[in-house]
């Protein structure tokens, strides 16, 4: 009576296929007993050992590559390469985790790709008679500033806190957005854009020194959606004109 177990037997014992056992024995992970007077391979206890070391050990992260020379290893080696793979999982962990929490940040919206502060930002302006549209805009101005100006983006968002503070900005913004169903020609938007421009004056002089160092940014986020406003655009024009007239440097002159 041949002693041992077939390959079926085996792979059902140690827990894995009988694919995975031809693998290991193709790659040189566990010895492929002898043929028996039959004719079949009769896996006994040693080969079985074999098995059970290469798939606990490939179960815990261990290179296939690197499970051969493990098994026969010595004590101190076996040691530095489990702590060695041990480093490679919990790096490999951190990646998930962070993973994980940009996908938990996806299903809250805007916090996949913002900070919390300008998310915050975000969350005030409809209270302040901010309508979708403009809030959507400016979540698209502020995703692309953080990505192509981001040594200026903090100093963006202290700007756009203290406006949301202050009722005049509020105001003067909130008059910009009415002045896109005016006419291109429309005096009044003359009279806006000096209301702005005084304002940035004022509050800032210096606001757009960060802007004017990124000057194809700033033309690339502040023409976003441009097409789709065109009375923003000119009274945009408008308002930098007077800011240069008043020798205030801006990005575009």
């Amino acid at each position: 009576m041949s002693s041992g177990v077939t390959i079926g037997q085996a792979a059902a014992f140690v827990g894995i296929t009988v694919k995975t056992v031809r693998h290991y024995h193709r790659i040189g992970l566990a010895p492929e007993p002898e043929r028996d007077a039959s004719g079949y391979r009769r896996y006994g206890s040693a080969e079985l050992l074999h098995l059970v070391q290469a798939r606990t050990l490939a179960a815990a992260g261990v290179p296939l590559a690197e499970i051969g020379p493990l098994l026969d290893a010595d004590p101190d080696a076996f040691a530095a390469t489990l702590a060695e793979v041990e480093g490679q999982l919990t790096d490999r962990i951190a990646e998930l985790t962070a993973r994980r929490d940009t996908l938990h940040r996806l299903a809250d919206g805007d916090r996949a790709l913002l900070p919390d502060r300008a998310c915050a930002l975000l969350d005030r302006m409809p209270a302040l008679g901010f309508g979708p549209d403009y809030v959507a805009a400016q979540r698209e101005a502020l995703i692309l500033a953080r990505a192509m100006v981001p040594e200026g983006f903090e100093g963006f968002l202290d700007r756009l806190e203290q406006g949301l503070d202050e009722p005049e900005f509020v105001a003067l913004t909130l008059r910009a957005l009415e002045a896109e169903g005016w006419a291109p020609d429309d005096p009044r938007l003359e009279e806006l854009a000096a209301a702005l421009a005084d304002h940035h004056l004022r509050s800032d002089p210096e606001a757009l020194r960060a802007w004017s160092r990124a000057s194809a940014q700033y033309q690339l986020i502040n023409t976003h959606r441009e097409d789709e406003a065109p009375i923003a655009a000119r009274l945009t024009a408008l308002t930098e004109a007077r800011l240069r007239a008043a020798g205030v440097r801006t990005p575009r002159g």
